[in-house]
């Protein structure tokens, strides 16, 4: 008996970092990397969301202090518009307070990363969301 598989659909991540040196490695790395994903990039969590909105990424790799909205803030409205959507958070040590605040709050991300990016851990990192993706659809 065989099985029949069905193609996984298009993937799309949505990158959100107010640092613009920073942004463009991230999304120049992941573009090499992830040559069959859509990325989108966003200097804000204003931008973030409104570009979530439009485009309904399936993985969102934000930064947590940022100008405008922050990346809590955004993932929270993230969460209500889509909850299946795979948040990761990078941050540096002036974004972990803000992370914990949030977490005894109530509110989870998928996966946390600290600045500086490692990229291998970053690779596994969406390795791993899209693995849970898969098993979604």
């Amino acid at each position: 008996m065989t099985s029949i598989s069905h193609p996984m659909p298009p993937i799309s991540i949505l990158i959100v970092e107010d640092e613009r040196v920073t942004l463009e490695l991230l999304a120049a790395i992941l573009a090499k990397k992830l040559s069959n994903v859509t990325l989108h990039t966003a200097i804000n969590g204003k931008e973030g969301l409104e570009l979530f909105k439009s485009h309904m990424p399936d993985i969102v790799i934000t930064d947590i202090n940022m100008p405008e909205m922050n990346g809590v803030q955004m993932a929270d409205k993230i969460r209500a518009i889509k909850p299946e959507t795979k948040l990761i958070v990078i941050t540096g040590d002036t974004g972990k307070l803000v992370l914990e605040d949030s977490i005894k709050n109530g509110f989870t991300f998928d996966h946390f990363i600290v600045k500086p990016v490692v990229f291998r851990e970053l690779f596994a990192t969406i390795e791993q969301c899209l693995g849970e993706i898969a098993q979604q659809s």
